[in-house]
C-alpha cells in the first residue's frame, strides 16, 4: 500500500497565531509555508492543499476574497468570533481556534502544542489539530457567539478581575503571588467539582454582614465590579439547590 500523503499548507499571516502553527505543522512533518498577508498569496498558496489564514478578524473576509486558489483546496482561519461564511466563495471551508493564550516567539509554540480548538467545516481542521498535539472540539456557525463569549469571560474578564485584586492588594502590601495561589487553587476546585459545588466565600454562606465590610472598604471605583460579582456569585449559590 502507498504512503498516505502529509496535507501541505501555507500559512498566512507571521503574527503569534501564525507562526505558532508554521512552527508545529513544521514539526510534524507537515510541508509548511508561512507568508506575509501582503505577498502573492496566489502564488504561494496556489499547490497548498489548505491555506490557513491567522490574519486579524478583520482582515479575512477581504483576503479570503481575494484569494484564487482552485476549488479543491481547503480555506480555514483561526477566528474564535468568525463563522465559515467570512470565507466565500471557497466551496471547502474550515476553522480552528485555538482556545488559548499565546505569547510571542518562540514561546507561542509550546503554549498551542496540546491545546483545546474550537473546529468548524472540513474534517482537515481535525486532521491538523491531532498532527500538532491539540484537542478538538466542534462548534457549529450558529453557536459560534456564545463559544466565544465564553471564551472572552474565561480569559479576558479573568484578567481583569485579577487586575482589581492586584490594585486592592498593592493598597495593603499583600503579595500579589499569595492571590494568585488562591486563584489556582479556585480554578482546580472548579475543574473537580464544578462551579456551583467549587463556591466558597462570605457570599456562599450566605454572611452580608462580611460582604458589607467589603463593600465599605473598598474604594468607590472599585464598587461596582465588585457589587456585579456578587450578584453573580449569588446567584451561583442559590443553583446549587438544585444540586
Amino acid at each position: 500500500m502507498p504512503p498516505v500523503a502529509v496535507p501541505s499548507v501555507t500559512v498566512v499571516g507571521g503574527g503569534r497565531t501564525g507562526s505558532a502553527f508554521a512552527t508545529l505543522l513544521d514539526s510534524s512533518g507537515w510541508p509548511t509555508d508561512l507568508v506575509h498577508h501582503d505577498d502573492d498569496l496566489s502564488e504561494r498558496a496556489s499547490g497548498a492543499d489548505l491555506i490557513l489564514l491567522c490574519v486579524p478578524d478583520s482582515a479575512v473576509a477581504e483576503i479570503a476574497g481575494k484569494l484564487t486558489v482552485s476549488d479543491e483546496r481547503v480555506v480555514a482561519h483561526c477566528a474564535g468570533s468568525l463563522t465559515l461564511d467570512v470565507l466565500q466563495p471557497h466551496p471547502r471551508r474550515a476553522s480552528m481556534h485555538p482556545l488559548t493564550s499565546i505569547p510571542p516567539p518562540p514561546l507561542g509554540a509550546g503554549r498551542m502544542a496540546g491545546a483545546w480548538f474550537a473546529v468548524a467545516g472540513e474534517p482537515l481542521a481535525d486532521d491538523l489539530v491531532a498532527a500538532i498535539g491539540g484537542r478538538s472540539f466542534r462548534v457549529t456557525d450558529a453557536d459560534r457567539g456564545k463559544y466565544h463569549a465564553a471564551s472572552a469571560i474565561a480569559s479576558n474578564h479573568l484578567v481583569a478581575l485579577l487586575g482589581q485584586v492586584e490594585r486592592i492588594a498593592d493598597q495593603v502590601g499583600v503579595p500579589m503571588e499569595a492571590y494568585l495561589e488562591l486563584a489556582r487553587a479556585s480554578v482546580d476546585n472548579v475543574a473537580e467539582l464544578g462551579a456551583a459545588r467549587a463556591l466558597t466565600g462570605p457570599v456562599a454562606r450566605g454572611d452580608w454582614h462580611t460582604v458589607r465590610r467589603h463593600i465599605e472598604s473598598i474604594a468607590r471605583s472599585e464598587m461596582a465590579t465588585y457589587q456585579a460579582m456578587v450578584i453573580e456569585t449569588a446567584k451561583l449559590a442559590d443553583s446549587r439547590d438544585d444540586i
